[in-house]
């Protein structure tokens, strides 16, 4: 049988199992070492295994963020392969690192994860900032990843990194506490109205959990030289284009990625792991399962 055959059996059998039996989503917490200190990471497996029918799914978060934000596909997708939502280092349970990292650094730090799992071959999700991570771990990494699902990739021109890095965010904090106003007011605004309040108070927590860390992701996303990395990109890629604040930059992203598929959502928002959850699920499982 050829390999596509075999995943297509895989897939057909995995179906029929969960239709003949419940299945259920084992969810836990782990920690691995990586060259940042421990990295923690949420992880998902069905009852029957997943660890051989699919290859694992790997998710990568935006800064200021945390694989938290990723619960919802961790437990529909983690019906029928195993999937992993690491914290980037800094962020949510992880150590942080020294100095600022690159998106490449970041990438290695995942890829620290990858080899302590001894995952032979994986498919990349990485939404917002955690896209260009996943970029440049599929990049790092081109036999080893198979597919890459990018979501409202952040492609900065030169005015729109101009802007960004006279005025970055999260904001530091002031002594009045003015920031938190100030930062709250912008999750609201950048999320849009499929977000929940809940899902906009973790992310003011996440940010502030983060700290100085929280920073260096953004600076990271909004400077990394997506122009000179994507073309790069040789692996068969998926682009989800919800209307949030990356709808420009994520159109050009496509025309920039060598051969991708291109799913527009203009219903969804910057809640689309909320609202748009179940949605992402179903063309992330639809692409990944070819």
């Amino acid at each position: 049988m050829t390999r596509k055959s075999i995943r297509a059996a895989a897939r057909n059998a995995s179906q029929q199992s969960r239709k003949s039996h419940p299945v259920t989503v084992h969810l836990r917490k782990m920690y691995v070492d990586c060259r940042y200190g421990q990295m923690h990471a949420r992880t998902a497996f069905p009852s029957s295994g997943g660890f051989d029918e699919l290859t694992p799914l790997v998710c990568i978060h935006p800064a200021p963020l945390s694989g938290r934000v990723f619960r919802p596909l961790l437990a529909d997708l983690g019906r029928d392969r195993s999937v992993y939502a690491p914290d980037l280092p800094g962020h949510g349970e992880s150590d942080p690192p020294q100095s600022a990292p690159t998106m490449a650094e970041y990438a290695a730090a995942v890829g620290d994860l990858v080899d302590t799992l001894r995952l032979r071959q994986v498919d990349l999700l990485g939404w917002q900032g955690g896209a260009s991570v996943a970029v440049e771990l599929a990049l790092a990494r081109p036999h080893q990843v198979r597919r890459v699902v990018l979501a409202s990739v952040p492609v900065f021109d030169a005015k729109e990194r101009e802007a960004f890095n006279s005025r970055p965010w999260p904001l530091r904090a002031r002594e009045d506490g003015s920031h938190l106003l100030d930062e709250w007011q912008r999750i609201r605004r950048t999320q849009g109205p499929n977000a929940s309040i809940s899902r906009a108070a973790e992310d003011l927590a996440g940010a502030l959990r983060a700290g100085d860390s929280a920073a260096w992701g953004t600076a990271a996303a909004a400077n990394y030289p997506a122009g000179e990395r994507l073309p790069l990109l040789r692996q068969p890629t998926m682009v989800l284009r919800p209307r949030d604040e990356f709808w420009d930059m994520c159109a050009r992203a496509c025309t920039l990625i060598h051969e991708s598929r291109r799913v527009d959502m203009p219903e969804q928002d910057g809640g689309l792991l909320d609202a748009g959850a179940g949605e992402v699920a179903r063309y992330a499982r639809d692409f990944l399962d070819r």
